[in-house]
């Protein structure tokens, strides 16, 4: 280190292909989220159905999913789901799959909680006004269920965004995809990757930060 020159400026020299590489990561995060959202709630519901065979096929799924790495999955969906089910997917496509799929299991248990965390004499109020158990559901648990997984689903968000680097193992475009592509055109690996966890950590500490604010105001009411 001490005979090593620092070579700062191929950052701002290629910065355009660094940032091209973070609007992926935030677009990957972002929408990864919104279907994670949305399996979450499902696997949740199965977990929670009054029927056996549901709810074993909810916990089957959300136990294989939360208990088995990542990485192992994503390369599963990318590798093999081709070679299994004969569905051939890009990288890109592939990489959002995988980490909605991982996400879900694990926003299933913040949904399950909080829906369970709803005092049954609402339920049992609504269906005295005559709702039905979708109506019940959808006007009066899921509203008050969302306010307490609130923070625990912003909390995911800043985990997809870091999960997110795991695309470049299959050559998705993102930041540390780009910044391996510039490491290995001008040799400059500590630069780069320096500044890209700067750049992940300025995005994920302001984060993480505010839902620890928020989680407090949350536990004060």
């Amino acid at each position: 280190m001490g005979d090593y020159s620092f070579r700062w400026d191929v950052i701002p020299a290629n910065i355009d292909f660094l940032m091209s590489g973070l609007q992926q990561t935030l677009l990957i995060s972002a929408i990864t989220l919104a279907l994670a959202l949305v399996g979450g709630l499902v696997i949740a519901l199965l977990d929670l159905s009054p029927w056996r065979i549901l709810r074993l096929i909810g916990l089957s799924v959300g136990e294989v999913i939360r208990n088995t790495p990542i990485l192992v999955q994503l390369l599963w969906v990318y590798y093999v789901m081709p070679i299994t089910l004969g569905i051939n997917l890009d990288a890109w496509t592939a990489l959002v799959i995988g980490l909605s799929l991982y996400s879900s299991a694990f926003i299933a248990e913040a949904y399950r909680a909080g829906i369970q965390s709803v005092p049954v004499g609402h339920r049992e109020a609504a269906q005295v006004l005559g709702l039905s158990p979708f109506q019940t559901f959808v006007r009066i648990t899921l509203p008050q269920a969302v306010r307490t997984i609130l923070p625990p689903l912003a909390a995911n968000f800043v985990q997809l965004i870091k999960y997110s680097s795991l695309g470049s193992v299959i050559s998705v475009g993102e930041i540390t995809r780009r910044g391996m592509e510039l490491s290995s055109s001008i040799f400059r690996p500590l630069e780069i990757f320096t500044f890209i966890a700067v750049v992940y950590f300025l995005i994920c500490w302001p984060l993480a930060m505010g839902i620890r604010i928020w989680e407090r105001r949350l536990s004060r009411r």
